[in-house]
């Protein structure tokens, strides 16, 4: 009798074991799927953040943007005397909330007439250090490598190779406008200053056919 009790005992515990495998496999799949799908979500979303910045700057030179285009008031422009170079500051038309002061650009105005300016980048032709001028001098220097130019913003010595980069301007009303949408380089719409000797001889007409 015990022989045939423990018989049924012993073939019943296979299929409930078989049962609650079954009851606990579900749930192990479920728990993987959802760590495997939340994996995926986020290695989606940290290479979409990876992957727009890279975008826009690809499509940044096919992309029109009014700021490229923007004129920018550097004040009145009988605010600048004849024959003087001064230090200017404008924003960037460009730019975004979270760049702060970072957002204010230097460059020099320099007043050659009654309506005739020439306003300076403020970074040196050379690897873009920021110049300065002295008056007593007359000069433009980069305390970086050492670049010299002269008041009218041509290269007098240095690394540099070429004159310092200019803005385009004009005058709305009486205030001295830029084109401050780009840094002038040569890339877009740089002016390119006359270099000029300054003595003539004889068979030279004393100009230098390069500029900048």
């Amino acid at each position: 009798m015990s022989e045939e009790s423990n018989g049924p005992n012993k073939s019943s515990t296979g299929p409930e074991i078989d049962k609650a495998s079954d009851r606990e496999g579900p749930a192990v799949v479920s728990r993987r799927w959802l760590l495997l799908k939340a994996g995926v979500a986020l290695n989606g979303l940290v290479g979409l953040a990876l992957a727009v910045p890279v975008v826009r700057y690809l499509l940044a030179p096919v992309r029109k943007d009014s700021s490229y285009k923007s004129w920018v008031s550097l004040g009145d422009a009988d605010g600048f005397p004849v024959g003087e170079t001064r230090l200017v500051s404008f924003k960037n038309p460009w730019t975004q909330p979270w760049d702060g002061q970072t957002d204010n650009v230097a460059a020099y105005v320099r007043r050659e007439g009654a309506s005739q300016f020439t306003v300076f980048a403020i970074n040196c032709a050379h690897l873009g250090c920021p110049v300065r001028w002295f008056p007593q001098s007359q000069l433009f220097m980069c305390p970086c490598h050492g670049g010299v130019y002269y008041a009218d913003g041509s290269r007098a010595s240095g690394p540099p190779e070429r004159g310092l980069f200019t803005y385009d301007y004009k005058i709305v009303g009486e205030q001295l406008q830029i084109d401050a949408g780009q840094m002038p380089s040569l890339s877009n719409s740089a002016k390119l200053v006359n270099i000029s000797s300054p003595a003539k001889t004889s068979g030279n007409d004393g100009d230098c056919g390069c500029r900048g």
